[in-house]
């Protein structure tokens, strides 16, 4: 089978390798459809908080796949189910996990960094980390639901935003062209901001679908931004996608009195927050990450009513044949969110 192998920092190369064989208790499922994402990227460039990643690994942890062969053990599956993976695996015994908390479960292992990934034609995977994908949802769609989840989680579990409210998201990557999407979806009024690299591409992606932007850089930047579209009141509720460590000092200063602040992307740098403004204006500062089994199924609900544009995000131009070309445009802010297509 085809995989795309990691084999060095910024090195990754279209290899064949034996389709794995299910034990009793799993799977074997035959991926459609695989996502790039940011962590995908930092582990291809093998930047820090990534170097234990042994190499040669197949990446990969966002995908859709179809069920080819059910363990002896397995119930509730059959060959042809359409299906994705939780790539997060939490142990389930730690306190966190018992508590309620599985996306901060001390003991995670993640598919495509832990152990071999999606990006392959086939993997091998346990029932217990598996959705099942509703009918009116095509694999291709079903590819992103992993990230999707990390935004229904952001907006609907960590978030106070209700339809009407005006709601900033800072970086229009993949985590925030979905988080906006998924506000959207709820009502609220979204404005997303980028940066000169974002103008090309990611602003103009989010134009398409209906969702206002400012480009920081150019204009009057996100001030002015700030007082037309919130009447000078500032937003309710600011989502910080960037994983830039002045993402969430940007967004205290741009929410109002009373309001909230949810990071999900994970500062590269230590932050410094004024606290003296947040403190006398009452500002909440939360944070969001990963996501649970109801996000997912929540995920999977948003893009069966079709309220996720899914076909004008995803990029479908780059090929499983030659895989660096995708991270590097990935990197260089020149696609949103590109697939790795394996099926028809």
């Amino acid at each position: 089978m085809k995989a795309i192998v990691q084999t060095g920092p910024r090195a990754v190369e279209t290899q064949e390798r034996e389709v794995p064989t299910p034990d009793a208790d799993e799977l074997l499922v035959k991926v459609h459809t695989a996502g790039l994402c940011g962590s995908d990227a930092h582990a291809y460039k093998y930047d820090g908080g990534y170097e234990w990643i042994p190499i040669p690994r197949i990446m990969g942890h966002e995908y859709s796949a179809e069920v080819v062969e059910v363990g002896s053990d397995v119930e509730g599956f059959a060959e042809g189910d359409k299906v994705v993976e939780e790539p997060i695996h939490d142990c389930g015994h730690c306190f966190q996990c018992k508590n309620g908390q599985p996306n901060v479960c001390q003991n995670f292992s993640i598919t495509g960094m832990h152990r071999d990934g999606a990006y392959a034609e086939y993997v091998t995977v346990a029932p217990e980390h598996v959705h099942a994908v509703p009918d009116e949802v095509p694999l291709r769609h079903a590819a992103i639901t992993e990230p999707t989840s990390i935004a229904t989680r952001a907006v609907l579990d960590r978030s106070n935003a209700t339809p009407g409210d005006t709601v900033l998201v800072e970086g229009p990557g993949p985590i925030g062209v979905l988080v906006a999407a998924v506000a959207d979806s709820l009502g609220a009024n979204v404005l997303v901001s980028g940066l000169d690299q974002d103008a090309a591409y990611r602003l103009p992606l989010l134009d398409d679908l209906g969702i206002e932007t400012v480009n920081v850089q150019s204009g009057d930047g996100l001030e002015a931004a700030t007082e037309s579209f919130t009447d000078g009141i500032g937003f309710d509720v600011a989502i910080d996608s960037t994983g830039h460590h002045t993402g969430v000092g940007t967004a205290a200063e741009h929410v109002r009195k009373g309001g909230q602040v949810v990071v999900v992307g994970i500062p590269n740098q230590p932050s410094e927050v004024t606290l003296t403004p947040v403190v006398r204006g009452e500002i909440e500062i939360n944070t969001s990450y990963g996501s649970t089994w109801t996000n997912f199924e929540q995920a999977l609900r948003l893009m069966e009513r079709g309220a996720i544009a899914v076909d004008e995000i995803l990029d479908t131009s780059y090929s499983v044949d030659d895989p660096s070309a995708a991270f590097e445009a990935f990197l260089g802010s020149e696609t949103c969110k590109p697939v790795f297509q394996f099926g028809d």
